[in-house]
């Protein structure tokens, strides 16, 4: 996999693809509609940040890139590569349970804060992770 050059894109099946944890300096993408929603990306080596409409949807400490990311009110599905290990917070539906699984493993169940937040660290020293987050 690579980085996403142009920082967010539409991908053939509808997903979306977005950050680019190799710039040294903070881009962003604003206003990057997809059937009438307005997507924002902020990325660089220390952050990845994605909102949807004005509320976020994904963050990453450090810096992601995200792949094929899909997401109802079931699942959240996406591949993520970076350096290291990054802390992702997701703002999902609050105070609903969620499995999250890592490469078909279930490495935790956790219950989403007041606001909505669910916070996982991902480790990419084997590379590319995929992920999928389900609500119970």
């Amino acid at each position: 996999m690579a980085v996403v050059e142009e920082l967010i894109r539409l991908e053939d099946d509808n997903s979306l693809s977005f950050g680019n944890y190799l710039m040294d300096t903070k881009k962003k993408v604003i206003d990057f509609e997809v059937d009438g929603d307005l997507y924002k990306v902020k990325t660089y080596n220390k952050i990845t940040k994605l909102e949807k409409n004005g509320i976020l949807l994904y963050e990453s400490v450090p810096g992601t890139t995200v792949h094929n990311f899909t997401m109802n009110e079931k699942q959240v599905t996406f591949a993520v590569e970076g350096e290291n290990t990054s802390q992702i917070t997701m703002e999902l539906e609050p105070e609903k349970e969620y499995k999250i699984y890592v490469d078909n493993v279930q490495v935790g169940k956790v219950k989403a804060s007041l606001a909505g937040k669910v916070t996982f660290s991902i480790d990419f020293t084997t590379g590319k992770q995929n992920v999928r987050i389900e609500k119970i």
